[in-house]
Parts: structure tokens; sequence; C-alpha cells
């Protein structure tokens, strides 16, 4: 079963509007629209107002753990219209930090809807070409996500120029968008030591660098402080996963390139 709300409505309720809206309504599923209403009540209502950002990360995300992964959940793509997808059945790891970016900012599934457009598009555009296609996308592209403090937190962060979307042939992993010259900023892995970690915060928004040109990260999480340690909280594609899990940091990133880190706004 689907609740079918109109999404001029939802703006309107939200007291503000998204740029792009082509479609009339959007469908969420009745499972997705309960678990909306949930987590905001219990999750995001119940925490104090004076309490860090992250700590609201941390229970918003905490709600999600055992989800199964599912990957390619959004719609849309050069030759077809961009819907707006609210689906909680499955996520994959950028769409899992869409849906908590925007859920700890919420007071109702009206503002959560706009809040996600937000989130997920430069300028709320609902588009494909505004997709924030990239994890760095939420620190340089408005409306902004997130501020990078991936220098802050090491001396040992390393800066590279990279052209995102452009393959080493010169071709475009996403058609049609074209290009983007910006100064990449990552922690190598061989510095990601408990003083590291030290600096990091309940809630910071972590990407795993990438090498490979033309992309800044291969994949996403949650940074979280738990009584067991620190952990990156995940949508896991691994096939032992297959689902939202905490990871143990340190044993997760020292065999990756190194770690980007956002900090929510």
């Amino acid at each position: 079963m689907y609740k079918s709300l109109s999404l001029a409505l939802i703006v309107a309720l939200a007291g503000c509007g998204a740029k792009n809206s082509p479609h009339e309504q959007v469908d969420i599923d009745n499972y997705t629209a309960n678990r909306i209403t949930s987590i905001i009540e219990t999750q995001v209502k119940t925490t104090d107002n004076h309490q860090p950002a992250g700590e609201v990360i941390n229970k918003v995300s905490a709600d999600f753990l055992g989800t199964p992964y599912k990957a390619d959940m959004l719609i849309g793509s050069p030759t077809k219209p961009e819907e707006l997808v609210i689906d909680f059945r499955g996520l994959d790891c950028f769409t899992y930090l869409d849906y908590v970016n925007s859920l700890r900012k919420s007071k109702d599934t009206a503002d959560f809807v706009q809040q996600l457009i937000a989130t997920r598009y430069i300028d709320s555009d609902i588009s494909y070409k505004n997709r924030k296609h990239f994890f760095t996308d939420w620190s340089h592209q408005q409306p902004l996500n997130a501020q990078d403090v991936t220098a802050r937190i090491s001396s040992h962060a390393v800066t590279v120029t990279k052209f995102l979307n452009q393959k080493k042939d010169g071709g475009e992993f996403i058609p049609t968008l074209g290009t983007v010259k910006r100064d990449v900023i990552y922690i190598p892995a061989e510095f990601i030591n408990d003083a590291v970690v030290s600096q990091l915060k309940t809630g910071d928004y972590i990407g795993i660098y990438t090498k490979i040109n033309g992309l800044d990260v291969t994949h996403t999480g949650i940074f979280i402080m738990t009584p067991d340690g620190p952990m990156l909280r995940n949508a896991s594609s691994l096939k032992s996963n297959m689902k939202v899990v905490d990871s143990p940091f340190i044993q997760y990133v020292k065999d990756k390139p190194g770690i980007i880190v956002l900090r929510a706004l």
C-alpha cells in the first residue's frame, strides 16, 4: 500500500518551494511513511535542542541498523526524468546519508520531504543533473549539508585536484553531467590513528577516498563513538552484511586509500 502525498501541498506546508517539481505527487509506501513519523517522534523530537547535531544523527542513524542494503534506489538518468524517491525498505550508502541528514532536521513528514529535496539536490532543484552525485558536493553545492573539516582533523591531510566525473580516457562517468574541477582533501589511511580518531565527532559523515580519476569516494558512512569503540555506521554491500551495520572504524579504513570528513551544519 502507498500513501500518495501531493508534492505541491508538502512544499506549501514546509513554507518554501523546490525550484522544479515535475511530479504532482510523491508516492510513499506505508512502511516508509510510518517510519518517518516514528523516527521524528521518537528520535528527533525527544532530543534536547542544545545537544550537538551529531547526537541527533547518532539516534536517527541507529534506527536504520539492520535495514537491507539495496543498490540503485534512485530513479532518474540523462534520458529519464528524475523522480523524488523516498523508500526506507532498502538503502545504499548514499541514500542512507540522505535520509539521516534530512530526518535529523525535520519536524514532520512535510518538513522531511522539503529537507530531503534540499539535501539531495543542488539549489533544491529536483532533476538528475542537479542531484548531488558526489560526496564532496555536500560541502560545495548549495544548499550545503556539511562543512569539510578533513584538514582540521590531521596535519597529514593531502589535497588532490580532481576533475570529478571525468574518466581517465576523457569520457564521463555520468553522461551529459560535465566535469567539475575540485580540490579534494583526504587523510591517507597510514595516518589514521588514535590521535585522528580523537578529533572525529559522533555524527561526522565519512567518505572513503578513492584514487580513481573523476571520483572522490567509493563509499560513505557515519562515524559513531560507541561503548565498543569507534564505528563506521554504513549501508554495507559486503556479502557478509547486506544491511546497515556498525563496522569497527580503524579496521575498516586501514586498507583503504584514506578518508574525507564532513561535519553536519
